[in-house]
């Protein structure tokens, strides 16, 4: 009996490889959909480069590119210490250990067992036994039609998706740190412009003062004076609550708490950064392969693709070994002996004869998961496409905008030195030099928000280009993409 049931344990690993052989795997095998492009951008930006292929280094770490240190301590800062990164990190390794899980289930498990029983029979009058036995036991599910390899399949996905989230999620922290920044630099100068006006509006009420003391003028000329003083004073508030708020925001950010950076920013240049004239956006094509919200939903297109035939596996037979090895024996020291040798083997096989359509209706939920993730997929295509549309439109008008605001400003304070030296010599009145001070200070005021939106809008171009990572050479998970 002993050498029956040794040949079974080599009978059954061989019959397992000879069915393994033959084993097929059920469901759809996923293919990385082609989605139409078009070859160019269709809008025009003074600078920008539009063809070739874009640079992984520069489009990396596109905030050099504005060659500010202060910005870029800022970044590397919030890469270590943000907490949405952190979270999505966790995820990450999360989603690793699932894959691992997934692995592990396609493969054997095996356990060792001992043990020692007494047993005692017939009262006071009866004997008593001990009975020792030690075992190893295995047990092997056969993926006979893939389910498994599927799930496992489903679980890499999963993987590469969860990773291309962790990179959206730094794409868009970096974008945010800049954008926080720029609004600080940008109320910072704000304030120094309002400082500006402010010291030139009180020459002018003094001025206007003077005269009145002289009587060359009356007391209208005093009041309109202080008036125009004190609305821009009035507008100090407003943009210092700004200020606050982007550095509260932008210390949050970086994983610190709000207002442990405004001594660091006040101290610092106040001077909205900006960038060189050139600006290389490489062609549709080069961005959606870039863009990692793309690229995780190309993933999750393969994670669902992959669980329709997890659900299809459950239609076939599923077929199972078991076997162990062990000893037994009344007498401790006879556990060594030929004679207290066991060995065992089971194959078990089972398969669904009636279940209501509970398969046949998981299969049409995965399918329509399929198709949920596909037109997900291709949404985010269309959002990556015309989010740098968007930006270079932006990104063009704000540079128009800015250029004829600098010719603005350039006559404005032209005019009014003029119209406060005439005023100052009698030859013009104060309405001219008060007209000419406010459009002035609106002008410059101007300015400097049409820089920041400048800026702004770059930094957006940017983060809709995919900045903030570099793809490996020969990452996989890359979307084929045509044009059109």
């Amino acid at each position: 009996m002993t050498a029956i049931r040794s040949i079974s344990m080599f009978v059954v690993p061989g019959l397992a490889a000879f069915l393994l052989g033959g084993c097929m795997t059920v469901g759809p095998d996923y293919r990385k959909p082609e989605v139409p492009t078009p070859t160019n951008w269709t809008s025009r930006v003074e600078g920008a480069v539009s063809n070739g292929l874009l640079d992984p280094g520069t489009l990396g770490q596109w905030w050099r590119v504005f060659n500010d240190p202060v910005l870029t301590g800022l970044v590397a800062r919030a890469e270590r210490n943000n907490l949405d990164v952190r979270q999505a990190e966790a995820r990450l390794r999360q989603a690793r250990a699932q894959r691992g899980l997934a692995d592990a289930d396609r493969l054997p498990t095996a356990s060792v067992s001992a043990s020692a029983r007494r047993t005692r029979t017939g009262g006071q009058t009866g004997g008593s036994a001990t009975t020792y036995a030690g075992g190893f036991d295995a047990s092997w599910e056969l993926d006979l039609f893939g389910g498994k390899r599927r799930a496992a399949e489903s679980a890499e996905a999963s993987l590469q998706a969860s990773q291309e989230s962790l990179r959206d999620v730094t794409v868009s922290l970096l974008a945010e740190v800049a954008l926080n920044y720029v609004q600080v630099r940008s109320c910072q100068a704000r304030l120094a412009i309002i400082g500006t006006n402010l010291a030139a509006q009180v020459e002018t009420y003094d001025l206007t003062r003077w005269r009145q003391q002289a009587n060359l003028v009356t007391q209208l000329d005093v009041d309109q004076a202080r008036m125009s003083l004190e609305q821009t004073r009035a507008s100090l508030p407003v943009i210092r609550t700004s200020l606050d708020q982007a550095e509260h925001q932008l210390a949050v950010l970086l994983g610190e708490a709000p207002g442990r950076l405004a001594a660091e920013l006040a101290a610092g240049p106040s001077a909205v950064p900006s960038a060189g004239p050139s600006i290389a956006v490489g062609v549709p094509a080069d961005v959606l392969r870039q863009r990692p919200d793309v690229r995780a939903a190309e993933r999750k297109l393969a994670v669902q693709t992959a669980q329709i035939g997890v659900a299809e596996a459950a239609r076939y037979p599923d077929l199972s070994l078991s076997g162990s090895i062990g000893v037994e024996a009344l007498v401790f020291h006879d556990l060594f002996t030929a004679g207290a040798r066991t060995a065992q083997g089971l194959l078990n096989a089972g398969a669904a004869v009636f279940d209501g359509g509970r398969i046949r209706q998981k299969v049409a939920i995965q399918t329509a998961l399929q198709e949920e993730a596909l037109a997900a997929y291709e949404a985010a295509v269309l959002t990556a496409l015309r989010d740098v549309e968007d930006a270079l439109v932006a990104y063009a008008n704000d540079q128009a905008r800015q250029r004829a605001l600098q010719e603005a400003e350039a006559a404005g304070v032209s005019a009014f030195r003029l119209a406060r030296d005439t005023y100052a010599s009698g030859l013009a009145d104060f309405q001219t030099v008060l007209s000419t001070q406010q459009s002035l200070l609106i002008v410059q005021n101007s300015l400097a928000s049409c820089q920041a939106d400048t800026t702004s809008d770059l930094i957006r171009l940017y983060k809709a280009l995919g900045g903030g990572w570099s793809p490996a050479a020969g990452e996989a998970g890359e979307p084929e993409m045509t044009s059109q």
